[in-house]
């Protein structure tokens, strides 16, 4: 799960985190739950229907599916699969009952949303075969809304004592507080999102969920600090001689060269005070205690190369101690006998008691 402050770029990390996770022929997920299409976007591709779509191809071989869960679709599912309504669910949807429960019932959407996932996560291959997906990459809502989305299902499962709603909530709650499930969140190096992270952290915790990795987004290179700038106001004719000699004018008092110095060494002044800051924000996620990895900023926007360029960076600094149960995932497919096909998984996945429903 991926979630952070709006803003902080957490579907760009989620995408980056799907990619990092499928190399080395690896096969990963990407789940879209909040209906924004942004995974499309970052890819590049058509809207994403109500169906897991191949979109893109790792390093190394490995493939990126991605699915945006419907609520409404979802639903009509879990009353097939589990009341084999069929078209009694086709005509409850023509009257608008499957809009009503998705959008008016307490806590319905959430339990849908995470329940899909959660099964694309324990889905195997025909057969009882290996994990048809090595990893699952859910585009969390924010932050502030995280731990209540998650644990939904709980007070669900409280709720509806018997019955399939109460397997399949416990069911969901199971794969979520488990150590193969893991929480990152996405900061910037500002007061508020990490204010944010950390009372989210906390809120996690409080709820018995597992919290995994900060991912610090949009990260920009320190190129001075103040006693940096502390030598370059002393060395304001240097620096005017200097932009001279570059041809920006002339050095001497009212001169180009010379009106350049105080706006620069303004900007720098405030580039140095923007890195002590960062540093403090930086001292504050790291008494979190938890696994951090860094982002930086791309001044021309994020494309699809740029998207590989982020992956690259997280598999650099190792995605292993963010998603617990890829590499395991992996051994279990390969002493399986291998990765299953497309045809494989498109023509009828056994589906596992547990974790079976929308």
């Amino acid at each position: 799960m991926v979630t952070g402050k709006g803003g902080t770029g957490k579907t760009t990390v989620a995408a980056a985190l799907a990619l990092a996770l499928a190399e080395a022929g690896k096969r990963t997920l990407l789940v879209e739950v909040e209906g924004r299409q942004g995974i499309a976007q970052l890819f590049e591709t058509e809207a994403l229907p109500y169906e897991e779509r191949k979109i893109a191809v790792a390093p190394g071989g490995g493939e990126v599916y991605a699915l945006a869960i419907d609520a409404e679709k979802a639903l009509l599912e879990y009353l097939q699969m589990f009341y084999k309504l069929g078209s009694a669910g086709r005509a409850l949807q023509r009257i608008g009952a499957i809009d009503f429960a998705t959008t008016i019932a307490p806590g319905v959407r959430d339990v849908l949303l995470t329940g899909k996932a959660c099964e694309a996560v324990r889905r195997r291959v025909r057969g009882g075969g290996p994990f048809v997906y090595d990893a699952v990459v859910m585009d969390a809502p924010p932050t502030g809304r995280i731990t209540r989305f998650l644990g939904v299902n709980s007070e669900v499962a409280g709720l509806a004592r018997v019955g399939p709603v109460h397997h399949q909530a416990q069911a969901v709650m199971r794969v979520l507080k488990s150590p193969e499930t893991a929480v990152h969140l996405v900061t910037l190096l500002e007061e508020m999102p990490v204010q944010e992270t950390v009372d989210g952290v906390a809120e996690l915790r409080g709820a018995g969920l597992p919290v995994g990795a900060v991912v610090v987004n949009l990260v920009r290179p320190a190129v001075l600090d103040a006693a940096g700038v502390e030598r370059a106001e002393d060395a304001r004719t240097e620096l005017a001689e200097a932009f001279a000699g570059a041809g920006l004018g002339g050095a001497k008092r009212g001169g180009r060269a010379h009106r350049l110095v105080g706006p620069l060494l303004q900007q720098a002044r405030e580039h140095a005070e923007r890195v002590t800051l960062e540093a403090d924000q930086r001292k504050a996620i790291a008494e979190l205690g938890l696994p951090t990895r860094e982002l930086p900023l791309r001044w021309d926007g994020v494309d699809l190369a740029a998207l590989y360029d982020l992956a690259a960076s997280l598999r650099a600094q190792g995605v292993d101690g963010m998603s617990a149960h890829a590499s395991p995932r992996a051994s279990d497919r390969d002493s399986a006998g291998g990765r299953d096909s497309a045809s494989d998984r498109d023509s009828g996945n056994d589906r596992d008691s547990e974790g079976a429903g929308a």
